[in-house]
């Protein structure tokens, strides 16, 4: 025989049992807040100390009179005959904690979260495994929706509530964003939560510099978007792929905007962030390698080396309308200073002649790094002065380093990568990485 849930208001409903089991059930019932009566011979310590009526002896068939529920928590078969007995007599609703199928009504595992009440019933089967279902739900529900049902509730009193826009407030509130940083490119480098998170997916956006290795992680069930921009072609522009996050996030989707790097370096992923908090969507980063640092790891050049340089900065050349960034080559003149630049290789040539022109060393190492940590990773060994020449035809993405420790590729590039493919333009270091690999 099938069930069927509903919600009863002002029951008058009769409790018998004292112990453990009857326990539970006054402690259910107090908490959404409905009044009943507990009777029993004797009554457990944590019964007495709650805030309820009690009734000190043997349920008797007085005791059934105008109540509309009886919950039988005694385990007492004999107490189970009474209430079948009186119940021929007065129809009322019974519930049988021991013997389940003797009964009429199930109490389901009840999830409250202020005004949302969520049952979750097995038809008398397994309290656990409701138990168990409703708590996994408690984890989904968000927090701000206590909130927006207080709000409803004055706009149904007020005569004022809409339903599109309720439906919209709510999914906004079950959507998250997360901006996960892929690393420079190698799939291997993308961490174990960018990946896991991935699995879990209803829509991907992505960049075009993303590699098909990174895209392949993504499961044949997720929507896949692409909002790449590439240099001079711009698929969308940042404020309709905002916009479309947006509009995603508004239908209760679970969504991953996948950027190269790390989004909070030089990747716009704090504008995304900002637009959609403000928009009441929830946002999630989950950081990456960024190529300003798996760049020169992957070409042999450590950073901040003892010895050669004593600070670091990472810079981007790159401004809004295809300008060039010259803030930071005053950065150039510090002794022991190494400078990662982003974006930079388009603008190789007046970083050149502005550095030189300023009094900079015309001997002053500069690696371009393209293609970081991928099979088709170039890098190419220069200095300030040769710089432009270097740059023609080198692949992007690229990075510059620029500083003394550029001289320790010739060291350490062996120990940085080994992977048949790799091509370098100092044709010794090729030779012996050939060497390794065989």
């Amino acid at each position: 025989m099938g069930t069927f849930p509903i919600l009863l208001t002002k029951p008058k409903l009769l409790l018998i049992g004292g112990g453990q089991i009857a326990l539970q059930k006054a402690q259910a019932l107090s908490r959404n807040q409905i009044n009943f009566n507990i009777i029993a011979s004797a009554f457990c310590h944590e019964i007495q100390a709650l805030d309820i009526p009690m009734t000190h002896r043997p349920v008797c068939a007085e005791d059934f009179a105008g109540v509309n529920i009886v919950i039988d928590a005694t385990g007492n078969p004999d107490v189970a005959k009474l209430v079948l007995q009186e119940k021929k007599k007065s129809y009322f609703l019974f519930n049988c904690v021991s013997q389940p199928e003797l009964g009429d009504v199930y109490f389901p595992a009840i999830l409250n979260v202020n005004d949302l009440k969520i049952s979750v019933s097995t038809d008398g089967a397994s309290p656990t495994i409701s138990r168990i279902v409703r708590d996994k739900i408690a984890a989904f529900i968000p927090k701000q929706i206590p909130n927006l049902l207080a709000e409803k509730r004055v706009e149904r009193q007020l005569g004022t509530l809409d339903i599109k826009t309720t439906q919209e407030q709510c999914l906004k509130l079950f959507s998250t964003v997360y901006l996960i940083g892929c690393g420079p490119g190698d799939v291997d480098l993308m961490t174990i939560k960018a990946y896991k998170t991935l699995q879990q997916m209803d829509v991907v956006f992505y960049d075009h510099l993303l590699t098909p290795e990174i895209l392949a992680l993504i499961p044949e069930t997720t929507q896949k978007i692409s909002v790449g921009k590439k240099k001079g072609c711009h698929l969308y522009r940042q404020e309709q792929i905002n916009e479309l996050l947006f509009e995603h996030a508004k239908r209760g989707l679970k969504i991953a905007r996948l950027k190269c790097g790390d989004p909070y370096i030089f990747g716009r992923g704090a504008e995304e962030a900002e637009y959609l908090i403000k928009k009441g969507i929830k946002v999630e980063m989950i950081s990456g390698i960024s190529s300003a640092l798996a760049g020169p790891a992957c070409a042999g050049i450590p950073p901040t080396a003892r010895n050669y340089a004593t600070n670091m900065s990472i810079v981007s050349a790159h401004l809004a309308g295809c300008k060039i960034n010259t803030d930071w080559l005053p950065l150039l003149k510090i002794p022991h200073h190494t400078i990662i630049v982003l974006m930079g290789l388009s603008f190789a040539t007046q970083i050149s002649e502005l550095s030189l022109a300023s009094g900079v060393n015309p001997q002053l190492p500069v690696a371009i790094i393209s293609n970081a940590s991928r099979a088709d990773q170039d890098v190419r060994i220069t200095d300030m002065q040769n710089l432009p020449t270097a740059a023609v035809g080198a692949q992007r993405p690229a990075i510059l380093v620029i500083g003394d420790v550029v001289r320790l590729h010739e060291i350490l590039s062996f120990a940085s990568r080994a992977d048949e493919g790799l091509s370098s333009s100092i044709s010794e270091a090729g030779r012996l990485q050939e060497l390794a690999v065989s």
